[in-house]
């Protein structure tokens, strides 16, 4: 937690905004709209009000506010005319960015705001499909060039998991498929559960019989499951764990425990996809995404 980034560099801010570095230092020298720091070696640097402050600027010139403008309001002007906008406009490209000031000043109620905005507009499925999932590959982004810090992706990621919470438990119908039970869990040290979650929200609105384990479990602790004379599929996403080195190893037990069943097993994520080519029995598939999965479902 001690090279948790709290200081942003020009290429940072524009991974995060989509706004070209060579635009960004023209609006901070003709318009003074940001006043970067320097390192000891003269390396320019942004904190995270600066960023934030890009982040409501791009809102801005989105919605035809002329850059000229904008340097002329004060900073609770801009701060104050993006949030509004956010509310008034959550749809899109304004929505994402909505939630991407969101997550960097752990806005609770702008994310509620913008949500409960879309709702106006699109079904729970559509802002999954159309604005969470791209707002999560963004995060995902913003990971691998390491601009992103920890607190902000937990804080966003637990607002997600709430919603998809919510819609499951709002869901009224019964099992109707009841030849089949979809058992969903993570390996064993895997967190990221947000598409295995959606999936569990999408299966049970078809009326699939759903058992949700959660995240970090070995496969030894799915005996019970796996005894069972009720046919199940067992789904798991695989983000962070197996590593590569081993998982094969991994599909490899799997498919020695389900050979002597009647259960099936899917392995969703760039992990799982790394065994595609790997020769297993026809009861283990792999898809590189839910969507995917949900596509032949």
């Amino acid at each position: 937690m001690n090279n948790i980034k709290t200081i942003f560099t020009i290429k940072d801010l524009e991974n995060i905004s989509g706004i070209k570095a060579h635009t960004i230092r023209i609006w901070e020298k003709r318009y003074n709209l940001f006043q970067p720091k320097r390192t000891d070696t003269n390396i320019r640097y942004y904190s995270c009000e600066s960023l934030l402050k890009l982040l409501n600027v791009v809102l801005l010139n989105k919605h035809n506010y002329k850059i000229s403008k904008i340097a002329e309001m004060s900073e609770e002007q801009v701060k104050i005319t993006a949030r509004e906008l956010s509310f008034k406009h959550a749809v899109g490209d304004e929505a994402l960015n909505s939630f991407k000031v969101s997550m960097f000043q752990f806005d609770k109620i702008l994310f509620n705001n913008t949500y409960n905005k879309l709702l106006h507009k699109k079904t729970f499925r559509q802002i999954f499909k159309d604005v969470f999932v791209p707002f999560l590959e963004s995060i995902g982004l913003l990971w691998q060039t390491d601009t992103l810090l920890p607190a902000h992706e937990h804080f966003i990621s637990n607002l997600i998991i709430q919603k998809i919470q919510l819609n499951t438990e709002n869901l009224e119908y019964s099992a109707t498929k009841e030849d089949l039970t979809y058992v969903l869990f993570l390996p064993d040290g895997e967190i990221h559960e947000i598409g295995l979650l959606y999936l569990n929200y999408e299966l049970v609105l078809r009326g699939y019989r759903t058992i949700y384990l959660g995240q970090s479990l070995p496969l030894s602790n799915l005996s019970y499951f796996f005894d069972s004379d009720t046919e199940m599929c067992f789904v798991s996403s695989m983000t962070v764990k197996p590593y590569e080195d081993k998982i094969k190893a991994y599909f490899n037990e799997i498919d020695e425990i389900l050979n002597s069943t009647s259960h099936r097993f899917i392995g969703i994520g760039n992990k799982a996809m790394l065994v595609e080519n790997q020769q297993f029995n026809s009861f283990i598939k792999v898809y590189p995404s839910v969507i995917k999965v949900l596509e032949e479902i």
